[in-house]
């Protein structure tokens, strides 16, 4: 059986279920998108990522709306002080911050159908993602592609944190040694496997799905 395109007859692994991350996965790269904002705004491309992994206030910005403390509005008025502290001059009328990072991300069709052929194998799938933005999933029909879906502004907990994972694993009615995180972060994947999940590092579609493959058990059933 060629499972997900990738020649394999058979699945040697033992995971039944697998969650996906949104933003870098099911879209194209974050990481990009974060590079054109500071593009735009006239600064080092990389200054807005680095200001969020290394600048605590602007981190600790992202951690309280990632987690639903604060709305879209608050992150993105707090960001723009933090990127204005460092030289960058953003403009309070701009259109904002969060909505510019959307627009610069696309759907990642592959991945996409990727997810519907790993349900239809009769493995149940889950979206276990944190939020940026209080409208980030739209045109995403999230609940008719996952089995379960996981959000960090709605449960009030992030990934890296072991209770993500399990508040996902619960909701899609597996234990976590029976499942599979893909995620564009090695942090998050490293946190899911202390965690007890298997994990897999996502670059693109075709090397996603041969993990996979090379994780999941063989399929028990077809929907």
């Amino acid at each position: 059986m060629d499972l997900f395109g990738q020649g394999a007859d058979t699945s040697p692994g033992t995971r039944s279920a697998v969650l996906f991350d949104f933003g870098g996965v099911l879209t194209t790269s974050v990481f990009a998108a974060f590079e054109q904002l500071g593009a735009d705004l006239g600064c080092d491309p990389r200054l807005p990522l680095r200001l969020l992994a290394r600048d605590r206030a602007s981190g600790a910005l992202l951690v309280a709306h990632e987690e639903g403390r604060i709305g879209e509005l608050q992150f993105e008025q707090g960001f723009a002080e933090r990127l204005r502290a460092h030289g960058v001059a953003v403009d309070r009328t701009e259109p904002g911050i969060v909505r510019r990072l959307q627009s610069a991300m696309g759907p990642d069709r592959a991945m996409i159908d990727l997810v519907a052929r790993v349900r239809e194998a009769g493995y149940r799938v889950g979206l276990l993602s944190n939020s940026l933005g209080d409208d980030c999933y739209a045109g995403f029909d999230l609940p008719a592609m996952f089995d379960a879906v996981t959000v960090s502004g709605e449960v009030g907990v992030r990934k890296p944190s072991r209770r993500a994972y399990e508040i996902a694993c619960e909701r899609l009615g597996v234990h976590p040694r029976d499942a599979v995180m893909v995620d564009d972060l090695e942090q998050n994947v490293a946190a899911a496997e202390r965690a007890g999940l298997a994990g897999v590092v996502h670059t693109h579609a075709a090397a996603t799905a041969a993990a996979l493959t090379s994780v999941l058990r063989p399929p028990a059933r077809t929907r």
